[in-house]
């Protein structure tokens, strides 16, 4: 049998269609537009993640503490390889360089990789845009180099660029890959084979650094922790990179501070309706206080009003929302545009499911001022009213 406040309130709420569709098509609203805003913020922050984090060294390993070489390197590889959650290292070992080609001169860095290893911790291949990666692999004396520093010193493949540097050894490597990453890395970073930036640094079997990448990301420092007690430095993306949370971080908080205040002013419309449903049934109200309805019945009332008008709105708001977010990322992006295809948009349960949640209790909150009032009627007075 149904209670009979919660008959009551359902009277009241078809009494006053309009009010009631207007207050629920204001949370509907303003429900939607958090969905569709957190379905982007979501997207922003895994496209984010995908275009940078992804592509960058989980972990950094560099020599211990007054050297300036990891020597015998392949101990601690092997060692570090063992870690639980490592899935990828790549010793490398760089350093500055002089190039000329023509009458073209250049100043940059120059790492030397073990290219099947540094494509498994970094992508590299994927950023290949001309000529064969794997070809680092078996061809002596060859590089690879940024489109920008192609174009600035008139560079393209199967050309041969004179590199030096002072105390090192002077050395022609032939251009067999050109790649694009879209950052300042496309003219100041070349690539070519360990035993090649060994032998021009006149050095042992030495390295001075160890790219690692990770099962989870978000073990990075961890990680970090693990390795220094070898004896080793190192440091995670979030610390190497921190302008990246920051990015996520300062967008975040803008993105909540403004969906907040839309939801307040969404809250404000229950709030509003409830005062002119008291307003009108004062008469109502005084009746039932004087046939025996306690206060905390006449407050039941108005917060099961006030909680129906904020789910209902909360899940036509949220259904709206997660319709919109898809169809507008669905929706395709000029070719090349921030090189994405579409607009990214991640909808998940727990934000949907966050969402409903929240504005039903922040709009149960809301009614409290209004079924409060209501309860301290005096029945007296109240049924005296005309």
């Amino acid at each position: 049998m149904m209670r009979y406040e919660l008959f009551i309130a359902l009277r009241h709420i078809r009494a006053r269609k309009r009010q009631t569709i207007l207050s629920v098509a204001a949370i509907g609203i303003a429900v939607m537009i958090l969905m569709v805003s957190q379905s982007f913020m979501a997207g922003f922050t895994q496209e984010l993640y995908s275009k940078t984090v992804e592509n960058l060294p989980h972990v950094v390993v560099s020599p211990q503490d007054g050297e300036d070489y990891v020597h015998l390197y392949k101990n601690i590889v092997d060692k570090i390889n063992n870690i639980d959650g490592v899935v990828a290292s790549s010793p490398y070992l760089t350093g500055e360089a002089s190039f000329k080609f023509k009458d073209n001169t250049k100043n940059a860095a120059i790492k030397g990789i073990i290219a099947s290893r540094e494509d498994a911790v970094s992508h590299t291949k994927d950023d290949i845009i001309k000529g064969n990666y794997d070809e680092l692999t078996y061809s002596d004396k060859s590089i690879i180099i940024g489109d920008k520093f192609a174009e600035d010193m008139e560079l393209d493949i199967g050309d041969n660029v004179e590199v030096s540097f002072p105390n090192a050894n002077p050395v022609s490597l032939k251009v067999i890959a050109i790649y694009d990453t879209g950052t300042a890395l496309d003219e100041s970073l070349t690539y070519t084979s360990l035993e090649t930036a060994q032998k021009f640094y006149d050095t042992d079997d030495v390295i001075n650094g160890i790219n690692l990448r990770l099962a989870d990301f978000n073990r990075d420092r961890e990680i970090a922790q693990i390795i220094e007690g070898y004896g080793y430095n190192a440091a995670g993306w979030t610390d190497n990179n921190p302008e990246i949370l920051r990015t996520i971080a300062i967008e975040t908080v803008s993105n909540n501070v403004t969906l907040g205040f839309i939801l307040l002013i969404a809250s404000f419309g229950v709030v509003s309706t409830l005062n002119m449903v008291v307003m009108s049934k004062v008469k109502e109200i005084g009746i039932l206080l004087a046939m025996g309805a306690s206060k905390s019945s006449i407050r039941t009332i108005f917060l099961i009003e006030s909680g129906m008008l904020g789910f209902g709105g909360a899940v036509l708001g949220t259904a709206a929302g997660v319709a919109l977010a898809l169809s507008i990322g669905s929706y395709p992006l000029p070719e090349g545009a921030y090189g994405i295809d579409t607009i990214p948009v991640v909808v998940r349960v727990v934000d949907v499911v966050t969402i409903i949640s929240l504005v039903f209790f922040l709009n149960l909150f809301a009614g409290i001022y209004p079924a409060q009032k209501a309860a301290s009627l005096d029945p007296v007075e109240a049924i005296s009213t005309h």
